[in-house]
């Protein structure tokens, strides 16, 4: 979710639920020990549970980002060993690793040496002409012997060589069946399937079928409110009720106005909340105001209030 899941993003998220882990963009071990650690690391105490999203593939590099990134007191850092984009390719990093597991032991095994926090992992079923029902087993049994407890798993192999980023998140087809028979394999594991899963009926499938956990990705982020705003009832069973989707839009007015204060912009808080009304009436308002008023290097929070009174008639 690089470029997708920033800190305003999760704030945003955030307030649709109150249980739901979040993740941040994957971040670079590269970046960290660049010195660009606050850029890519601070974020608001209310976004708990998050967890930091990491990529790379030099064990040494790692371990000395894991120690930059421990005192900023993240949930859990997640080694990303799925991501099939360019930039993770020329990388030695992301999906390509499910090439070489003993490296991705060999990576794991310094991170947990550099902090307390609990290192996961995401992985794909495999990659190019790999055949999944060999590698993933395979693969699953390294990271145990590695000590890692808890990986998500998307349940589609990456085609590094022919298939673009975006066509690799749907053109090869899911095999949630593996995944399935990859927690009876390994029923110590703490597993979380994903890929494909856009709704909330199809998140509680996955959970009354046995597995741990369930990712959803772009569903989340393209309707959020659809995903998130009943998640806390629905999956976690919490007795609060939620906020609506006009509450949560006024709550993030405040916060809008403290990031202009500190010299930022608005758009970058409103990009990520165009969604928030995807179905309902006034969406195409909503989503067309935010996209234009937005954008000026002088809009400020009144945009949103703006969007939300088009959006019943009242502008």
């Amino acid at each position: 979710m690089m470029d997708w899941t920033d800190r305003h993003c999760r704030f945003f998220h955030r307030l649709m639920s109150h249980h739901a882990l979040l993740y941040t963009e994957m971040v670079t071990a590269a970046a960290l020990v660049n010195g660009q650690a606050a850029r890519h690391l601070d974020y608001d105490a209310a976004e708990h549970p998050v967890a930091l999203q990491l990529g790379g593939s030099d064990p040494a590099q790692l371990a000395q980002a894991v120690r930059i990134a421990a005192p900023w007191g993240y949930d859990e850092i997640n080694l990303n060993v799925g991501c099939p984009s360019d930039r993770v390719q020329s990388g030695t990093f992301g999906a390509v690793l499910m090439k070489t597991p003993a490296r991705v032991v060999d990576c794991v095994k310094a991170m947990q040496d550099a902090c307390t926090t609990e290192i996961t992992v995401k992985c794909r079923i495999g990659v190019d002409d790999q055949t999944p029902a060999e590698v993933l087993p395979d693969f699953l049994d390294h990271m145990r012997r590695a000590g890692v407890t808890r990986l998500t798993i998307h349940a589609r192999k990456a085609w590094l060589d022919g298939l673009s980023p975006k066509e690799n998140r749907s053109i090869p087809p899911l095999d949630y069946d593996l995944v399935y028979r990859m927690k009876a394999e390994f029923p110590d594991l703490h597993l979380s399937i994903n890929g494909g899963i856009s709704d909330l009926d199809a998140v509680r499938a996955h959970l009354v079928g046995g597995m741990d956990g369930v990712m959803v990705g772009r569903a989340a982020y393209q309707s959020p409110y659809a995903i998130l705003g009943a998640a806390d009832q629905t999956i976690y069973d919490a007795p609060h009720a939620a906020l609506s989707a006009v509450e949560v839009a006024q709550a993030m007015i405040p916060y809008a106005a403290r990031h202009i204060a500190q010299g930022g912009r608005l758009h970058h808080i409103t990009r990520h909340m165009l969604g928030l009304f995807a179905g309902q009436s006034g969406a195409r308002a909503w989503r067309r105001i935010l996209s234009t008023e937005a954008q000026g290097p002088d809009a400020g929070p009144e945009v949103i209030n703006r969007a939300l009174n088009a959006m019943v008639g009242q502008d």
